[in-house]
């Protein structure tokens, strides 16, 4: 575990958050406590819950849409997946995100409520973002966007669903994102595995909840010889052809090795992407220090990227 200088200095304020971690036991009282935080609707923006079609066989999915003050028709549209190990979370979870997102773009935003694990392992999950984005791409005239001007993105374990959204995406050869914006994502069940942590994980997301995350996401220890094809974006031998990217996390995220080893995968393969490693940080830094200067500049730079992405489409 690193001690507390060897965290950023504008965040020293925070090395005594508590990091509980994830048993079978505590997961139905998180989640409870989670359905008990009332949503906000965030000023100036029109937020709006819809039913669409869930994938062949399943139920129908929730989907968050985060409209802002006259937009333009045609615009740009986001895919949002919010994190929660694979085991909790909601999209009212990533309302400052996404309306953050949708004011300073003006573009849509949309958070897919996609099931979770334990009950719904792999492929699950990643088959509600695909129909999130699927109706997206088929209503984009009633939507009133460019269906050819779409981005996915997310954070932690919504980050590994993003990733693995555009190799899905890659292979099915029916929709093709223009960009992934990865916050710190939950890439590689083989972390889950490893007795040294070099110092990271001791903040927000720990090595036993990861143990828990993704055998419950995998319906198998993690680390085993094989997986299912597209359940770990990191385990994905070929990478090339996937949208751009951009990769942001802390050197003290359990997720840091891993994040960075992709990062660099992608460029190796001919992917666009930018790496960005925020010194002396933690799993969802800005989320819990969101006044910080470094903060507010790990916030800027995916705006940033994302508006870079966007209009080099438009």
């Amino acid at each position: 575990m690193p001690p507390p200088s060897s965290l950023h200095p504008e965040l020293q304020s925070l090395r005594w958050i508590p990091s509980i971690p994830f048993n079978r036991f505590i997961l139905p009282l998180m989640r409870g406590l989670q359905r008990l935080i009332p949503a906000r609707a965030p000023e100036g923006i029109t937020v709006e819950n819809v039913w669409i079609p869930g994938p062949p066989g399943a139920p129908d999915v929730r989907v968050r849409k985060y409209e802002p003050p006259q937009r333009a028709p045609g615009s740009a549209a986001l895919l949002w997946i919010h994190g929660g190990g694979y085991l909790i979370g909601r999209p009212e979870q990533s309302d400052t995100v996404c309306a953050r997102f949708a004011r300073e773009l003006g573009i849509l935003v949309v958070a897919v409520d996609y099931r979770l694990a334990p009950e719904h392992p792999f492929p699950a999950p990643l088959e509600d973002c695909y129909a999130a984005l699927s109706w997206m791409h088929a209503q984009a005239g009633a939507l009133k966007i460019d269906a050819d001007r779409l981005a996915i993105g997310g954070d932690s374990a919504g980050g590994g669903l993003a990733a693995a959204l555009a190799q899905l995406t890659r292979d099915r050869k029916q929709i093709k994102p223009v960009f992934q914006l990865l916050l710190y994502p939950m890439l590689d069940d083989r972390t889950a595995t490893r007795a040294d942590h070099k110092g990271t994980g001791r903040y927000i997301w720990t090595p036993g909840s990861n143990v828990l995350g993704w055998t419950s996401y995998l319906g198998q220890a993690p680390g085993a010889p094989t997986t299912p094809k597209h359940a770990v974006p990191a385990r994905m031998e070929d990478l090339t052809g996937l949208p751009p990217a951009w990769v942001g996390v802390g050197t003290l995220d359990l997720f840091h090795e891993e994040d960075v080893a992709y990062a660099r995968r992608l460029q190796a393969s001919g992917v666009p992407c930018e790496l960005h490693e925020v010194p002396g940080a933690f799993h969802a830094f800005e989320l819990f220090a969101g006044d910080a200067a470094i903060s507010r500049d790990f916030i800027a730079r995916q705006v940033s990227a994302l508006k870079r992405a966007l209009a080099a489409r438009g």
